[in-house]
């Protein structure tokens, strides 16, 4: 029989649910690829409907599936999340952290407060507080992975500056908690996606310009060198190898997935 790569692993996906639009989602494209190679998931999601999308889609994959509704940004959600995947599985052996926007985003001082609070919240705070639940299960168990989604914004220039700030804030913590925790076994690491064509990435750009989404798809297409956005699954797939054996040696990484863009930008 062939051996799969994440057989017997536990894993948390949070921002799994599958936005409405012509393409998959990180998190969903992520939750296909682990379940694919072994793992028991357990997929949160603060919309119930797009949670049950994703839930459905890894259902036949033949491995164990929960879900959990939670809003990151509420600290005793986020210690549910680590709570009730230990109860009903009774350990975590992978986090990855899939939250993120930037709607609203404007130059500094453009920016009310309001705004950057919101965008610091979900995209900082709220993975924060995730890693914070998880790590004491996977400091008794001596092992564990921790998955961020960050972004190259994070390291070249934007015209907004709540997003970039907030992902170089992931990158900051990220390499933390990896230095901090490998004495337990435990690996964090940084996914640094660039113009990857998802539903979150091209709907709300589209709906805000008043175009058709291929409009937005050929401007990006057009910025990167390889010539193309990546899909969801180029995402997907540098995550399923962090999260892998294959990967043991390997931590405080910030891992660009972006065809050659952030060499491009500088």
């Amino acid at each position: 029989m062939e051996s799969k790569r994440l057989s017997g692993k536990v894993a948390i996906i949070v921002g799994a649910g599958q936005q409405p639009g012509q393409t998959i989602g990180n998190g969903r494209a992520t939750a296909e690829r682990f379940a694919k190679e072994g793992a028991s998931l357990f997929l949160v999601d603060i919309n119930p409907d797009w949670l049950k999308d994703t839930v459905d889609a890894v259902k036949h994959f033949g491995h164990p599936v929960e879900s959990w509704v939670a809003d990151i940004t509420q600290e005793a959600q986020c210690q549910s999340i680590a709570t009730e995947c230990k109860k009903r599985f009774g350990r975590i052996d992978i986090l990855h952290n899939n939250v993120g926007l930037s709607k609203g985003d404007k130059k500094t001082a453009e920016l009310e407060v309001s705004t950057w609070e919101f965008i610091m919240d979900r995209n900082l705070k709220g993975m924060f507080m995730t890693c914070k639940h998880v790590l004491p299960i996977m400091i008794e168990q001596k092992a564990g992975c921790i998955i961020n989604v960050s972004s190259t914004a994070s390291l070249a220039a934007r015209p907004t500056v709540t997003y970039k700030t907030s992902k170089a804030g992931v990158n900051a913590l990220t390499q933390h908690i990896a230095i901090e925790n490998a004495q337990f076994g435990i690996r964090a690491n940084a996914l640094l996606p660039g113009l990857i064509d998802t539903p979150m990435a091209i709907n709300r750009r589209a709906q805000e310009r008043g175009v058709d989404p291929e409009v937005i798809r050929k401007e990006r297409n057009a910025l990167v060198p390889m010539g193309r956005m990546g899909s969801a699954f180029d995402v997907a797939n540098a995550a399923l190898f962090l999260a892998s054996e294959e990967a043991s040696y390997i931590t405080g990484v910030l891992l660009p997935i972006d065809g050659g863009l952030i060499q491009k930008r500088g």
